[in-house]
């Protein structure tokens, strides 16, 4: 019978018992809340099991060449250029850019276009949000692969993953604005 832990004999003194029960509650305790979160689970969730389309291929193209020219701008609340920019006037940027379509300037309008949408149903150019602080909400462009860009405070202009730790902790909910492909 092969023993994987063996307190006695091992060398294993008291003081390494105890951190190793510690340890052992703490991620037990850790699993449990993360079991209780209501963001989705964005490790196993297929958002695009399938090919995308032209259209969407197009949209993801329009996004990222609106990107190339913000990359690295610096976060400013309040910003509207590329001397520092917000996460609402990036968006509202990128979308008139990209898309040709004008979308309200903050982020307590922007939850208002469009409509609500499932995680699993999120499409190129939809519209993420997070709850970053209990009165604080951030946006982003969705690129698809679990991807979004956005103004992040620390890094300015930048792509991330909704499967971050910190951005899937803070995931809200998605928004689809309504466009026509001949708008871009």
């Amino acid at each position: 019978m092969t023993r994987l832990l063996q307190f006695n004999g091992t060398g294993l003194g008291i003081k390494d018992r105890l951190r190793f029960v510690v340890t052992g509650k703490l991620l037990l305790a850790t699993s449990l809340l993360v079991g209780c979160s209501s963001s989705p689970d964005f490790e196993s969730a297929q958002i695009e099991a399938k090919p995308i389309t032209i259209e969407q291929a197009n949209v993801k193209s329009s996004f990222l060449d609106v990107y190339k020219v913000w990359q690295g701008a610096p976060y400013r609340l309040g910003g509207t250029t590329l001397n520092g920019v917000d996460c609402s006037a990036f968006v509202q940027t990128a979308y008139e850019d990209a898309l040709g379509l004008k979308i309200p300037r903050t982020t307590l309008a922007q939850v208002e276009v469009g409509q609500e949408i499932e995680y699993e149903d999120a499409k190129i150019g939809d519209l993420v949000f997070f709850k970053t602080a209990p009165k604080t909400r951030h946006v982003g462009v969705y690129l698809g692969n679990k991807q979004f860009m956005h103004a992040s405070t620390s890094k300015g202009v930048i792509i991330s993953r909704l499967d971050n730790p910190y951005w899937a902790s803070k995931y809200w909910h998605v928004r689809r604005v309504a466009y026509s492909p001949q708008a871009n």
